[in-house]
């Protein structure tokens, strides 16, 4: 059999019992893997577990959660050898719904076992990679409050999540930001801005998805000045398909971009994880930098 590594979030979605690593290990006997299983605790034991397997010279390496999960793990493998295989047991999964993943378990196993490996693009900032978007301004405030929440005051995540978004909205601060995109330089002031790895649907029912992986692109997203019913309007626009006539909104798409601003520090989320770093901010796109199994059904690009 093939040996491979499983690397699982205990704490993903709602949560897995200490009798699962077992389970987990006979699913992937039955498909004809011999699969090591890792209940990792933190971010930080995933990564070491992603490293030494790697280092073993093992060809398969799968992460097991969500998204958070997923970037710790590919972190690893990007530019190795290692194929990536993917378990979506977070509460999203866009990055496995974004490449035809099946949600379900026992399916996902089974892709592992007899799917295709295809090289897909990640993203890039200072060094830090996201598979699926990056972001500034009320994102990562929302996300640092509803961590604070969780620990301090017991609640849920999206309880957390709520009051966290409400809070923001309450104070709607904004960042003074010099954009460098494709050889141009514009001056934003804006409550946000969302960077994704290719380029994201932002209209209509299917938004926040993406029809590739593989287009060597960063897709950029800000907008200029909206006030609180302004943000609400955009939010409209989007669901009626009709965002290209958004005033002061800027889509733009580009291998690489720089973000200035006259902050020491900034928060930056990266797939969901908030970190500070010091501007200014290098994106990059890596293309065809992960090589991830994927279903032989799924076409990566239209």
């Amino acid at each position: 059999m093939t040996p491979i590594a499983v690397i699982v979030n205990a704490g993903a979605g709602q949560g897995h019992g200490g009798d699962l690593a077992a389970s987990l290990r006979e699913k992937f006997v039955a498909v004809g893997l011999d699969a090591e299983v890792t209940l990792a605790g933190s971010g930080e034991e995933m990564i070491g577990v992603a490293r030494e397997a790697v280092d073993d010279g093992i060809r398969i390496v799968v992460a097991g959660g969500g998204d958070g999960t997923m970037n710790a793990v590919a972190s690893v493998l990007v530019d190795s050898p290692a194929a990536f295989g993917v378990l979506p047991l977070g509460t999203l999964n866009h990055f496995a719904k974004d490449l035809g993943i099946p949600l379900a378990l026992d399916d996902a196993i089974a892709n592992i076992a007899h799917g295709r490996p295809v090289a897909v693009d990640v993203g890039e900032v200072n060094g830090r990679i996201f598979l699926n978007n990056s972001s500034l301004g009320l994102y990562p405030d929302i996300v640092r409050d509803r961590e604070k929440q969780q620990r301090r005051l017991g609640r849920g995540k999206w309880l957390a999540f709520c009051w966290a978004s409400l809070a923001a909205l309450h104070r709607y601060p904004f960042l003074s930001l010099r954009l460098r995109v494709n050889g141009d330089e514009h001056a934003r002031r804006t409550p946000f801005v969302f960077i994704g790895n290719n380029a994201y649907t932002m209209e209509g029912l299917n938004i926040g998805e993406r029809t590739r992986l593989d287009g060597g692109q960063l897709s950029l997203y800000v907008a200029q000045r909206p006030t609180r019913l302004g943000l609400a309007r955009l939010a409209g626009h989007a669901l009626l398909g009709r965002l290209a006539e958004a005033r002061d909104f800027d889509v733009l798409l580009a291998e690489d971009l720089t973000i200035h601003s006259w902050r020491k520090l900034v928060r930056v989320a990266t797939d969901g994880e908030v970190s500070l770093m010091a501007p200014p901010l290098d994106y990059r796109s890596r293309p065809g930098a992960l090589t991830v199994i994927v279903p032989d059904k799924v076409p990566i690009q239209e």
